[in-house]
């Protein structure tokens, strides 16, 4: 298949917002330091130079990916580009030592949305994005916080990852109850290999008009292909990431895989394409693709010209079983 070109990049709201994004979102936690398979500003800078080049303007990132250093990165290479892109970021998760360092309250939220603001070199952050839910701090608090970002003017819009659909449905609630900022995007797990979000959580973001930008749309790399039944693994981020073998690799994982293959070669596309045209098929806003190289984002925008009918959609998933669920943090003990 051809390379993509900027004038074959799709665009889409961000939701009910007006907001326009790319339907290929540039993630950015494999910039940075922090593991072996990350990459540096050196080598993410002709990722992103080509990434504007196709029509990207969407980047995600987070305050915590390599402590920071994501964000560096990302606000380093995007400056010059400020008002024709889309930055999102988050916050929640730990960012050190200390009883304040982490989680959804007033003071961690206005604390962390300050360092962002400077590691990203920007005056407002255009998707701000709770990293999973905060069991310790009431959700009022956490919306009025939000909310009181987007007044100032140094948040767009906010957004949520992945949690239990009972705590988006409470969240969305409060907001209409109170008149707060309402959560306008849903980043969560789902790909041809994990549809566990298909339950409940897609649905009601499709009633709620919520934007769909799953993460690990190739399920770590897994989608790609390149992991063979029965055969040896040894790459830079099977050895590093410790959640890689444990969520996929099982024989039905395979099956999975396989079924893409046969109909990649059948379309004379690579298996990735496959995998981000289902989803894209499957209305997500924009699925977030991570990269180390340029052929790989290259790869990814790509697939938004490849079609599937109704029954490639059908052979595609007719492997598929049930998994465990991955992604809500579980219920705390001093919580249950």
């Amino acid at each position: 298949m051809a390379i993509a070109s900027a004038r074959s990049m799709q665009y889409t709201r961000l939701g009910s917002t007006g907001m326009q994004v790319s339907r290929i979102c540039l993630g950015a936690m494999s910039f940075g330091d922090s593991e072996e398979w990350m990459v540096e500003d050196d080598k993410a800078r002709p990722i992103v130079n080509r990434a504007l080049d196709l029509g990207v303007n969407f980047f995600d990132t987070a305050n915590v990916y390599s402590k920071g250093r994501s964000e560096e990165i990302v606000g380093e290479l995007l400056k010059d580009h400020r008002d024709d892109v889309v930055i999102a970021t988050k916050v929640r998760l730990s960012t050190g030592e200390g009883p304040n360092m982490e989680g959804l309250s007033r003071y961690h939220i206005t604390d962390q949305a300050r360092k962002s603001l400077k590691r990203l070199q920007t005056d407002r952050i255009d998707l701000y994005q709770i990293h999973r839910w905060d069991y310790a701090t009431p959700i009022e608090e956490t919306l009025v916080a939000l909310t009181d970002l987007v007044r100032r003017g140094m948040v767009n819009y906010i957004g949520a990852s992945s949690m239990w659909s009972w705590q988006f449905a409470k969240a969305l609630f409060t907001s209409d109850r109170l008149g707060l900022a309402r959560f306008v995007s849903m980043q969560n797990h789902y790909n041809l290999c994990y549809r566990e979000e298909e339950q409940e959580m897609i649905p009601f973001c499709k009633d709620q008009d919520i934007a769909l930008i799953p993460w690990s749309p190739l399920a770590r790399g897994f989608l790609t292909g390149r992991y063979k039944r029965g055969g040896k693994v040894d790459t830079a981020r099977y050895r590093s990431d410790k959640y890689f073998a444990e969520r996929f690799f099982k024989p039905e994982d395979f099956d999975v895989v396989e079924r893409a293959e046969e109909i990649a070669k059948e379309k004379g596309v690579t298996v990735s394409q496959i995998a981000l045209a289902w989803l894209l098929h499957k209305g997500v806003c924009a699925p977030i693709m991570g990269a180390t190289k340029v052929e790989h984002l290259e790869d990814a925008v790509s697939s938004l010209d490849v079609k599937l009918s109704s029954d490639d959609m059908k052979r595609l998933e007719e492997p598929y079983k049930p998994h465990r669920i991955i992604g809500p943090l579980p219920v705390p003990e001093s919580a249950s």
